[in-house]
């Protein structure tokens, strides 16, 4: 359900000039190591598809890659690594299931699955938006040595009016596909889909503005979840999913908090996506 709305929404699968940033973006950070073995981690990999058109680029100038797709879902791990099979041999292939923010220790794993010598190149596209700044960012930036890179993408506000910006994208999430992905979460608990209802909005959280969509219970409900009765009262509300928008700025002064700089930024014509290659400060 999650790709039929990227499918459906995302405008890195349905328009062009943002699809080709983030080629401009693989191209540029081509020569920083060509030549010497490298090992692209796909942090977040979702179904795979730009870090598979990175990794063809990378092929072309390397001798030896490896490949880690690395996501939550396990599903999602496994698209991934199916994809990237177009380019790679599976033995260069090491999925990789993990909740990056609850993984500290995901640097010592990665020395397990390739030397710590191998240049790395780090691709976390899609997921700046989805997770609290302040929770990942220290992760990112802990992960990253001398001689990584970083590219990840983020969903920006286009214009001068930060609020009114936010307003004008709104669209890309209050609209069916995404409320069915969404409300899928409930119902798998046994709620009813008419048993509330689905309200997206805008708010502010420390100088940031997120797209966020909440379930509002029209009636009371007794739910049993991992062996825990768990009520929810009428009028009670739930968050189900949240979603940043920065400007090239603000996210600029976000990564700076935690000694992550951008060197490039390719910025869509529509100036709604960004994709940004970081190293440390």
């Amino acid at each position: 359900m999650w790709l039929a709305v990227h499918r459906a929404h995302s405008l890195s699968r349905t328009n062009a000039a943002v699809q080709s940033i983030y080629d401009r973006a693989f191209d540029e950070s081509l020569g920083q190591a060509a030549g010497e073995a490298v090992c692209l981690v796909g942090l977040g990999c979702g179904g795979g598809q730009k870090d598979t058109r990175y990794l063809a680029k990378l092929k072309s100038i390397h001798s030896t890659i490896d490949y880690v797709p690395c996501d939550v879902s396990q599903a999602m791990t496994r698209v991934a690594r199916d994809a990237a099979t177009a380019v790679l041999p599976l033995e260069r292939i090491h999925p990789l299931v993990c909740d990056l923010a609850n993984a500290p220790d995901l640097g010592q794993l990665l020395d397990t699955i390739v030397s710590p010598q191998t240049k790395r190149v780090f691709t976390f596209f899609g997921m700046i938006p989805n997770l609290e700044p302040d929770v990942i960012l220290p992760r990112l930036a802990a992960l990253l040595r001398e001689g990584d890179q970083l590219l990840l993408s983020a969903n920006l506000a286009p214009g001068d009016d930060y609020w009114r910006s936010v307003g004008v994208v709104l669209p890309q999430y209050d609209n069916a596909e995404t409320s069915d992905w969404l409300l899928s979460f409930l119902v798998g608990l046994g709620v009813s889909s008419s048993a509330g209802q689905l309200r997206f909005g805008i708010e502010e959280v420390d100088g940031l503005l997120r797209i966020v969509a909440d379930f509002e219970f029209s009636e009371t409900l007794q739910l049993s979840i991992g062996g825990e009765s768990v009520e929810f009262a009428a009028g009670r509300t739930l968050r189900l999913f949240f979603s940043y928008r920065h400007t090239e700025k603000i996210l600029a002064n976000r990564l700076g908090r935690h000694s992550l700089s951008i060197v490039v930024s390719q910025i869509a014509p529509s100036a709604e996506e960004g994709v940004f290659r970081v190293v440390r400060a």
